[in-house]
């Protein structure tokens, strides 16, 4: 009586039937092991049928979400049932679960309803995400052992319970008259390990893996009879193409039928097991039909549909089957031993799907960022509606993939600095804005992901093209295959010093716009020279370590900036990237960084931070969230000098004052130095009336006078600068005669000349 279709289970429930009713020891153990907690108490009971489970939590102190698909059996729950309890009729494998909102449970139980669950270790991870801590998930299940055999589908072996408890840190198990009461607790993230079988025989080292996904986006896998997860595939039948062998395999195994024209041979893959070398076909295929079935019980206990994130976290993955889905979504599963691989050159038809969460959530996404001004235009707003940036993110959870303000880091280095990421959804719109894309255009994006690039796309239409390029292979390899999985086909991935541009890329008169999404300490010329007349470049540029994203606009040589946004990205990794000058001060204690120009004088700083600390108040105040990002370039672009002081992250200091990370303001002169720092003056509550005031701090023979300067600037900025906006900048080719440059300060790089005109009346 294994009900597999909601229409089943309504015609149960709406005949008057009903289920097994919650016994008397089943009560006295959840009584004993899981009491409600008065300070929270929540519970959630999936599964509900009629109520009886979810009553009873209700009689225990708890306030309870019953959750069933079964409208008729909701019906009878809420007709017979005492109040207290919220009925929801949800589809807990495949809808939405946005109704229970972002509750966590203290408490969440699955009475008789396990066993019927299709994708079991996809739900139990999603519902571990909803445990408050110290939370128990509970599970009520009848036993194979005791069970009749045409009742086999109703119950779980042992095998199953193993596979049930995998992964939690606390498990406890108890008799309830027959019926097995499993209780877990501290639910752990583990790395998956990556398994082998035995030695293969000498026909079975050609195989293929067949690699499919559902209408949901997610991943085929089968739980062996090794206890190990599984894509399906085998080895390969006499001379039969890699293609065929995949799909044998995916109809013998799941019984699934797809036809091998829609299978795609995306790469071979060539290691070692037990001294037998092993190579093995990743089979990628776009479409299939059929039920999902165990056909073959001597080899797969059973088949289930994983979401992507949750692939690092699976108990033990066959190490073929490891490798394969590493080649589809590149960085799935961290840590994988290394093998040879040798791709095919070939991009399959998008592969399409996702689920109902990720559809609301994109929205939600849009809506945010449009309702805090960052996208104005409904071309960019169609943008973030339709490109399916989860897509791009596959190790990420949906709710971080579509968090409109955070950043997702795709790759570290060795020392876990991040080299790559999918920038946050309000600062890609903001820069796509200052493009002005039109149907048609060809971009030039430095810095690949693919999420940001099919943005792009989506901006220039089907006549448009985008050329993107990054030095990591890694980079460029995810990129590849992200936007052939789920991309319009008008991305160009390459492998590339971004600071050189796309030579033999650029179209004839020059690329309509060039986006870069990685810090820049300059503005290399083939970003200007390669970038048509009247056109837009939009960039992170780095002035003295205070990093804005500058949208220009190319007039002949020069570039005149039209809209800067407070922001930071990942360092360069090319050409362009440049180290830091630090002095050392204090026995490290303390940093100077040089950010731009040449490193000053420090001789005479380490005895004058041995003397008299000078503060001098400088009047200005800032509420507690209000921005003084124009304040920040003022003092870097104005004062001569200028330098910031930072301290060490893991070390104290007596010096007063110095916040921790890249540091404070500072200028320095004659064996002295002074920096800025702010502090809290009013402690109201809200942040609108929170004021904290900007003092300075200065040490040495010339402190007062350096602090009296940098007080003068900053109060010249709240009277002059504050509340109207950034300063001009023009930016000309390095060796421009200054006579052939607009007026204004000077702030030289590698190759070219920044021209910074803080005149008031032209802010």
């Amino acid at each position: 009586m294994a009900y597999t279709e909601q229409k089943e289970w309504d015609e149960h429930y709406a005949g008057g039937k009903g289920f097994r009713q919650l016994g008397e020891n089943e009560q006295k153990l959840l009584a004993e092991h899981v009491p409600a907690n008065a300070e929270h108490g929540r519970a959630l009971d999936l599964g509900c049928g009629t109520g009886d489970l979810a009553t009873h939590l209700a009689s225990m102190g708890y306030t309870v979400d019953a959750v069933d698909w079964s409208e008729s059996a909701l019906t009878r729950a809420r007709s017979d049932r005492a109040s207290g309890v919220r009925w929801l009729c949800l589809d807990i494998e495949q809808g939405d679960l946005q109704p229970l909102q972002d509750d966590r449970y203290d408490l969440i139980t699955l009475r008789l309803m396990y066993a019927f669950l299709g994708d079991r270790t996809r739900v139990l991870h999603e519902l571990s995400r909803r445990l408050r801590e110290g939370g128990a998930i509970v599970v009520i299940t009848p036993l194979a052992a005791n069970t009749p055999a045409e009742r086999r589908d109703i119950a779980l072996d042992e095998d199953e319970i193993s596979l049930l408890t995998a992964g939690w840190g606390q498990v406890q198990r108890f008799d309830a008259d027959g019926l097995a009461m499993v209780i877990l607790r501290s639910p752990r993230q583990g790395q998956a390990e990556v398994a082998e079988k035995d030695r293969p025989t000498a026909h079975a080292v050609t195989g293929a893996c067949a690699v499919v996904t559902d209408g949901s986006g997610r991943v085929l896998l089968g739980r062996s009879t090794s206890n190990m997860w599984e894509l399906p595939g085998g080895r390969t039948e006499s001379s039969e193409p890699f293609e065929q062998a995949a799909v044998r395999e995916l109809a013998e195994e799941a019984g699934l039928i797809a036809d091998p024209v829609d299978a795609h041979v995306l790469t071979m893959l060539w290691d070692d097991n037990h001294g037998v070398s092993r190579l093995t076909a990743v089979v990628r295929l776009t479409a299939f039909s059929g039920t999902l079935t165990c056909r073959e019980p001597a080899s797969f206990v059973r088949w289930e549909w994983h979401p992507l994130h949750t692939l690092a976290h699976l108990d033990r993955i066959f190490a073929p089957s490891a490798h394969a889905l590493d080649a589809v979504w590149p960085g799935i599963i961290p840590g994988l031993p290394t093998v040879a691989a040798y791709p095919h050159a070939i991009d399959h038809p998008r592969v399409d799907g996702e689920p109902a969460e990720a559809v609301r959530l994109r929205q939600e996404m849009t809506d945010a960022v449009i309702s805090c001004g960052w996208a104005p235009s409904k071309q960019v707003r169609e943008a973030l509606r339709t490109v399916q940036r989860h897509r791009f993110t596959p190790e990420s959870p949906l709710t971080t993939a579509y968090d409109d303000n955070l950043a997702v880091v795709t790759r570290r280095d060795e020392d876990g600095q991040a080299t790559s990421s999918v920038s946050a959804p309000w600062l890609q719109a903001d820069m796509i804005e200052s493009l002005h894309l039109e149907p048609g255009m060809t971009v030039c994006e430095v810095g690949s992901g693919g999420y940001n690039a099919e943005l792009l796309a989506h901006m220039v239409g089907p006549a448009g093209r985008v050329v993107s390029v990054d030095i990591d292979p890694y980079v460029e390899r995810r990129t590849r295959r992200f936007t052939s999985e789920a991309g319009s086909g008008r991305v160009s991935a390459l492998i590339g010093d971004g600071g050189l541009g796309a030579p033999g890329r650029v179209p004839e008169g020059g690329f309509d716009s060039c986006i870069i999404t990685h810090n820049c300490w300059d503005i290399a010329p083939a970003w200007r020279e390669q970038l048509a007349e009247g056109r837009y470049l939009v960039l992170p540029l780095e002035i003295h370590g205070y990093t804005r994203a500058i949208a220009f606009q190319k007039h002949g040589a020069v570039l005149h900036a039209r809209k800067f946004t407070f922001c930071g990205f990942v360092r360069d990794l090319g050409t362009g990237s440049r180290i830091t000058p630090v002095a050392e001060l204090r026995g490290g204690e303390l940093q100077l960084r040089f950010e731009d120009g040449e490193p000053a004088d420090v001789s005479g700083i380490e005895d004058a931070l041995r003397g008299t600390r000078h503060e001098l108040p400088t009047g200005v105040t800032v509420a507690g969230n209000e921005s003084f990002e124009t304040l920040q370039l003022y003092l870097a672009t104005t004062l001569p000098g200028f330098c910031r002081l930072g301290l060490d992250r893991d070390k104290d200091t007596a010096v007063a004052a110095v916040p921790r990370g890249d540091g404070a303001a500072t200028v320095l002169g004659n064996g002295s130095l002074a920096y800025l720092t702010h502090v809290l003056v009013n402690d109201a509550s809200t942040s609108k009336e929170r004021r904290s005031e900007f003092i300075a701090h200065a040490y040495g023979p010339d402190g007062t006078l350096l602090a009296e300067e940098l007080a003068a600037a900053v109060r010249f900025w709240d009277l002059h600068v504050r509340g109207h906006g950034y300063p001009q900048l023009a930016v000309y080719p390095a060796g421009t005669d200054v006579r052939e440059m607009s007026e204004g300060l000077v702030l030289d790089k590698q190759h070219s000349r920044l021209v910074f005109d803080w005149d008031a009346e032209k802010l």
